[in-house]
C-alpha cells in the first residue's frame, strides 16, 4: 500500500464523511493500477455523496478501462441528469464529451 493511500486512510480515520478524500482515495487506487478497489470506493462515495459530481467522470472512465461499457454509459448518463440538475456546465460538458465519445456521437447530434 503506498504512503498517500495511508495517509488519506488516516484522514479518513478523523472525517469519515470527507468526500473529497474519498474521491482522492479512489483516485489513489486508479493511479496504482488496483481497480476493483477503486471501482468500490467510487460506488461507496456515489451512494453516500450522489451530488460529487467528479467521480461519475471517473468511474465512467474506470469501467471503460475495464471494458464494461454498459456501467459506464449508465454512470455517464446519471452524471449528466445530475450536473444539469445543479447547472454544474463544466462537469456537464465534460460527462457529455465522455459520454459521446463512447457512444460514438458526433456532438452536433446532441
Amino acid at each position: 500500500m503506498t504512503n498517500r493511500i495511508e495517509q488519506i486512510q488516516e484522514f479518513l480515520k478523523d472525517d469519515s464523511n470527507d468526500s473529497f478524500l474519498k474521491y482522492a482515495l479512489a483516485l489513489e487506487y486508479v493511479r496504482i493500477e488496483e481497480n476493483e478497489i477503486a471501482k468500490d470506493c467510487f460506488l461507496r462515495l456515489i451512494k453516500e455523496d450522489e451530488d460529487y459530481l467528479a467521480s461519475y467522470y471517473q468511474l465512467g472512465k474506470l469501467y471503460e478501462l475495464l471494458n464494461d461499457l454498459e456501467n459506464a454509459i449508465t454512470i455517464y448518463k446519471k452524471g449528466i441528469k445530475i450536473a444539469q440538475k445543479s447547472e454544474n456546465k463544466k462537469t456537464l460538458l465534460e460527462l457529455q464529451e465522455a459520454y459521446n465519445m463512447l457512444m460514438d456521437i458526433d456532438e452536433d447530434e446532441y
